[in-house]
């Protein structure tokens, strides 16, 4: 098999920064903040090279749509492995006017120009956590689609997708071409070898405007407010059965 495959990546918020909220509640502060790639897709992206070094890929494509720095992403995903990147530019604006239906019809844009076999992206992105973009984007193309995959099998021709689901596990088979989402457990995610972030520093990496895609950008949802949770109360001791009862009488719950 010689399938070519595109693997969304996205830049956000690394997961170890404490987010902090803007004081008008519009969004939270992203200026002067460490950005990454998005755990989820960095799993997409693993996937994507181990089917590569089983033969049964022919090329790798990353792509991002964002500000220029989202070329950061692309080029931890060409470290990876990926062959060349694409990105799609997208005004520095208010990042939530671009959403997870705009991403879908990108990545259905680009599936049909560059004769794509298979989609794989994160199950979600954890600055949003909308997890809508790989169902959206299967929708779109007409595609069976294997998401939340834990793993992932090339078997006749067919993916073999065990896929986790509030019940347990569940496995699906699905014909090619199709769109996967990859969860936590599909895999490992290598680091990138110092020869090969050089390398991806000499990969090529294309840039499109959203707006040459003739896409309708308009939003389909509007945040309101944006307001950090509510701070825990701090815990008690109780002596014993009795105490405890009482204490929650106090407080209503029983």
């Amino acid at each position: 098999m010689s399938l070519r495959v595109l693997v969304g990546v996205k830049r956000v918020i690394d997961y170890a920064v404490k987010i902090r909220v803007k004081p008008d509640k519009s969004g939270v502060v992203v200026d002067g903040v460490k950005h990454s790639l998005n755990p989820f897709d960095e799993i997409a992206v693993e996937e994507a090279v181990r089917l590569k070094e089983q033969k049964l890929v022919q090329e790798i494509i990353a792509i991002s749509c964002g500000p220029i720095q989202s070329q950061e992403s692309i080029r931890t995903a060409l470290a990876m492995g990926a062959d060349r990147g694409i990105h799609v530019e997208i005004p520095p604006e208010n990042p939530f006017t671009f959403q997870p239906l705009h991403v879908a019809k990108v990545l259905a844009k680009i599936v049909e120009k560059e004769k794509i076999d298979l989609v794989v992206l994160g199950k979600q992105a954890i600055d949003d956590d909308s997890n809508q973009t790989a169902q959206m984007t299967a929708a779109l193309l007409k595609w069976p689609q294997g998401a939340f995959a834990s793993k992932v099998q090339v078997e006749d021709g067919k993916l073999k997708i065990l896929r986790e689901i509030d019940g347990g596990l569940e496995t699906v088979t699905v014909k090619l071409p199709a769109v996967i989402s990859a969860d936590l457990r599909l895999n490992e995610p290598r680091y990138a070898t110092l020869p090969n972030i050089m390398k991806a520093k000499k990969k090529k990496i294309d840039k499109i405007p959203v707006n040459d895609l003739g896409i309708d950008l308009k939003a389909r949802m509007q945040v309101l407010s944006i307001a950090d949770p509510p701070e825990r109360k701090g815990g008690g001791k109780v002596e014993d059965v009795d105490q405890l009862v009482g204490k929650l009488k106090e407080a209503g719950h029983l």
